[in-house]
């Protein structure tokens, strides 16, 4: 008697092994995607948080605003901060920069430009609306882009009357 495997065993045993690595393999590259999906809305919230969290408190310890036009994309502000001088009045911008304007800079005067987005997400949208004088009130409009992943936020801040 002999001992042994037959063609159509191991045809069998073959298939079975195959669609279990496919099965394996389709869950690692799914879970991969996802992970990279994630990552990219993460960098994309952060940033849009962090530019948000920063133009907001800007905007409410401001002394004035330079009114935008609207939908204007680029913000001044009058700040009540004494400078080594002896002024009590310094400005700060913000505004598109970097390459294609992809990036939101805030710039205080007789400083450099800081970016407060991330190079590696996009600008996609980006303005100020005045939505009150008696009490100057800015929306602030933004949406980023990254990889897969988009956002789009609004946000409102009034100045602090003092």
């Amino acid at each position: 008697m002999k001992r042994g495997f037959t063609l159509m065993e191991i045809l069998i045993y073959v298939s079975v092994l195959a669609i279990i690595f496919l099965a394996v393999y389709s869950f690692l590259d799914w879970a991969v995607k996802l992970s990279a999906k994630a990552g990219a809305i993460r960098e994309v919230t952060d940033n849009a948080r962090r530019a948000m969290e920063i133009m907001t408190h800007e905007i409410r310890s401001a002394k004035s605003v330079y009114e935008p036009t609207s939908g204007a994309s680029q913000l001044s502000l009058e700040t009540g901060n004494y400078l080594p001088n002896g002024e009590t009045s310094s400005y700060i911008d913000f505004y598109l920069c970097g390459q294609a304007s992809s990036t939101i800079c805030f710039k205080k005067e007789s400083q450099n430009p800081i970016a407060i987005t991330s190079d590696k997400v996009n600008v996609t949208g980006f303005k100020f609306i005045q939505l009150s004088t008696t009490t100057p009130s800015i929306q602030i409009s933004l949406s980023l882009d990254y990889k897969q992943a988009s956002i789009n936020s609004t946000s409102s801040a009034s100045l602090r009357p003092y």
